[in-house]
């Protein structure tokens, strides 16, 4: 599923770069080439790809900022130094169709789900992307972000606990699966004094299907069809079962 040229390329990551920590301290590593993430990547765009960064934190600078440079740092490790490497926030909100145009790469960056799908649906992404024809990253929430229906999983304290809070809300269309990342680091989870995957997660999965991913696994989605790569679950009709597994690869039922 690797292709140059025309046409939509879209990768679902949990956690896509291989950053290390020296003496607590985070070092900038390229992305991961666990489960053949970077060479796939790599292939699917131009060399110095023109990326465009639309954050999940459109009113945070400092932090938009310190993300925008920590990914020219992963490009250029990865091999792939960016020509250029666009910020989409809250103040350049009005550059969106411009630079959505002249972009070879979109990234979709992690944070609060449905903070960003807030942003998203004030700007008009999804009719800006469903044109794209390019690379399309998710990571964390911004994958999540990527489904017909997105599965805002309760995250925030009070937030499973509130009767209001809308855990299906509309996405950008990308696909029709509704991704949950971090699996290894969230399974255990309490929120709320409820267990996040038992009580939350399983009795939402009835009448719907959800795919949890380990940190280094994605699904790539091109011509129609969607991939899995890597420690992948599957989560439905509150059953948990294990859909791929490192070092191979998976097709599912439609984009």
């Amino acid at each position: 599923m690797e292709q140059k040229g025309k046409g939509k390329i879209v990768f679902l990551t949990s956690s896509p770069d291989a950053s290390f920590q020296v003496e607590g301290k985070w070092v900038t590593g390229p992305f991961t080439e666990k489960n053949g993430f970077l060479e796939k990547f790599r292939n699917s765009c131009p060399p110095n790809p023109q990326v465009l960064l639309i954050t999940a934190t459109p009113d945070e600078p400092e932090k938009n900022q310190e993300m925008n440079e920590y990914f020219s740092r992963v490009f250029a490790e990865s091999r792939m130094e960016a020509k250029a490497m666009r910020l989409l926030e809250r103040t350049t909100e009005n550059r969106l169709d411009e630079w959505i145009r002249s972009s070879d790469v979109v990234i979709l960056g992690g944070g609060h789900v449905p903070t960003q799908n807030r942003f998203f649906q004030q700007i008009g992404l999804k009719e800006r992307i469903g044109d794209f024809e390019g690379v399309v990253m998710g990571i964390s929430a911004g994958s999540m972000n990527c489904a017909d229906e997105v599965y805002a999983q309760p995250e925030l304290t009070g937030e499973a606990a509130d009767a209001q809070y809308r855990r299906f809300i509309e996405g950008l269309g990308l696909t029709r699966h509704k991704i949950l990342p971090h699996y290894q680091m969230v399974k255990d989870y309490v929120l709320d004094g409820l267990r996040l995957m038992e009580e939350i997660t399983y009795p939402d999965s009835m009448g719907r299907e959800f795919y949890a991913l380990e940190d280094g696994s994605f699904m790539m989605c091109a011509d129609g069809k969607a991939a899995l790569y890597g420690n992948a679950y599957r989560i439905a009709d509150g059953v948990l079962t294990m859909a791929c597994q490192d070092g191979q690869m998976i097709l599912l039922d439609g984009k």
